[in-house]
């Protein structure tokens, strides 16, 4: 898709590395934050969180942007059946990041794309398993004083912690890892 489509993409999110692939892939899609309400039902497992989450996101964008092809992405990562999300201070950082070490978790991508002015609907669900490292005490504490923890969700830290072999290594599909709709999720404009 290129800027002089009759269809513009519209992201929902403000994900900024969301939007740099996409647009890495040629794809110049336009970014507006849906605002929405991410809370969920607590008897909800994770792929049924991201799945509804990206819907929500998409739904929300999709309303304000009626002509235009909308996508709604979101991932956590689970780790024995529970959706980690982002930590609320250094020491619940930490202790995540120790629960992780040396184990396998599942990030899960949902996605959402909405054709507006067609109606249509396409779902789909990415996953990939993460295994991780063990950082050492001194590495974990630089991390999580880097900040990076803190502001970003604890599935965006897994992306961005596979770049170091110390941390993580992925073993499947590296779209949920990117947080981009995979190929087989058969999420594409063409698809809407």
């Amino acid at each position: 898709m290129t800027p002089s489509s009759a269809a513009v993409l519209v992201l929902a999110s403000g994900s900024q590395g969301r939007l740099r692939l996409l647009r890495e892939a040629g794809i110049y899609a336009e970014a507006v934050v849906s605002g929405v309400d991410e809370t969920t039902d607590e008897d909800l497992d994770t792929a049924a969180i991201v799945q509804e989450l990206a819907n929500r996101k998409a739904s929300a964008v999709a309303a304000r942007r009626p002509a235009a092809l909308v996508l709604g992405c979101d991932s956590l990562l689970d780790l024995d059946g529970v959706a980690l999300g982002k930590p609320e201070s250094a020491e619940q950082a930490l202790s995540i990041w120790r629960r992780l070490a040396g184990r396998e978790g599942t990030l899960l991508t949902g996605h959402c794309l909405i054709d507006g002015s067609s109606g249509r609907r396409v779902s789909g669900l990415a996953r990939t398993v993460v295994r991780f490292g063990t950082p050492s005490e001194t590495e974990l504490a630089a991390y999580v004083a880097s900040g990076e923890p803190l502001v970003l969700s604890t599935a965006s830290t897994v992306i961005r912690a596979t770049s170091s072999a110390s941390r993580c290594r992925c073993c499947g599909e590296c779209w949920p890892i990117l947080g981009s709709p995979s190929p087989t999720c058969g999420i594409t404009p063409a698809s809407a």
